[in-house]
């Protein structure tokens, strides 16, 4: 039986998340049902990464095992057919072999978080970004993301229903720049804890806001405690942006 790869982008706003679930639709259910239009049988997808309600992706990875011997190109081209109207696009599709598995082969997760802060409302960004109505000094944010930086106990921007075994993590990055009147925030690394991403950016974000100072935020990692964590930062200014294998 062939596995594809498959680059998958698409609008988490009216999805509960990547992963199958019984309370609303997802993303990766209503591509499993475009499979299964295929004639193909029923389908499993395995995604890089469990992506939250409202968190989109420009380059998320899933793998699956198709009982038919298609082209890698006349399956993107099929399965985005019936993706139509859904906010979910397969960017490409490669063959690969059974040794690849889409969750566990993956070297790093590279993610980018958006904040607007300005004082007009958002037109065009609405789902897209964070808006912040005052005016974040970026400098500091980024003073601040760089004492997140290496391996840690990240039980303090943990969500509580995380499943992970162990709260120890590696950050490679966390770089906070400013476009205009967006700051963007990258992070990476090879995984990350439930939420992680959003709770270091909510937390930074009271940094860039005069509110918290580089050494709570040391202090906050340290306690490795959730109540010491900044307020999360909402799920739409989140895009998973690409996965390396």
């Amino acid at each position: 039986m062939p596995r594809y790869r498959l680059l998958v982008e698409y609008d988490g706003t009216p999805y509960c998340g990547w992963q199958r679930q019984a309370n609303g639709p997802s993303v990766q259910g209503t591509i499993e049902t475009a499979f299964l239009r295929l004639e193909g049988g029923p389908v499993t997808l395995k995604g890089a990464g469990r992506t939250d309600t409202g968190v989109h992706a420009t380059g998320q990875v899933a793998h699956v095992d198709f009982p038919r011997d298609w082209s890698a190109d006349k399956l993107r081209d099929a399965l985005n057919a019936h993706l139509k109207p859904h906010p979910v696009a397969i960017l490409e599709v490669a063959i690969v072999g059974e040794d690849f598995d889409a969750r566990f082969s993956a070297k790093a997760r590279h993610y980018l978080y958006r904040i607007v802060d300005r004082r007009a409302p958002l037109a065009l960004e609405q789902n897209r970004a964070w808006h912040v109505r005052t005016r974040l000094d970026e400098v500091a944010m980024q003073a601040a993301a760089q004492v997140l930086i290496g391996h840690h106990d990240f039980t303090t921007f943990r969500s509580t229903h995380c499943q992970s075994k162990s709260p120890m993590k590696t950050l490679d990055r966390l770089d906070v720049t400013r476009i205009g009147d967006t700051v963007e925030i990258r992070a990476s690394a090879r995984s990350f804890l439930h939420n992680q991403v959003r709770s270091m950016v909510g937390t930074v974000k009271l940094v860039g806001e005069g509110k918290w100072d580089v050494a709570r935020v040391v202090a906050a990692l340290d306690a490795r405690t959730r109540e010491a964590c900044g307020a999360v930062a909402p799920a739409a200014g989140l895009i998973l942006t690409r996965v390396d294998y």
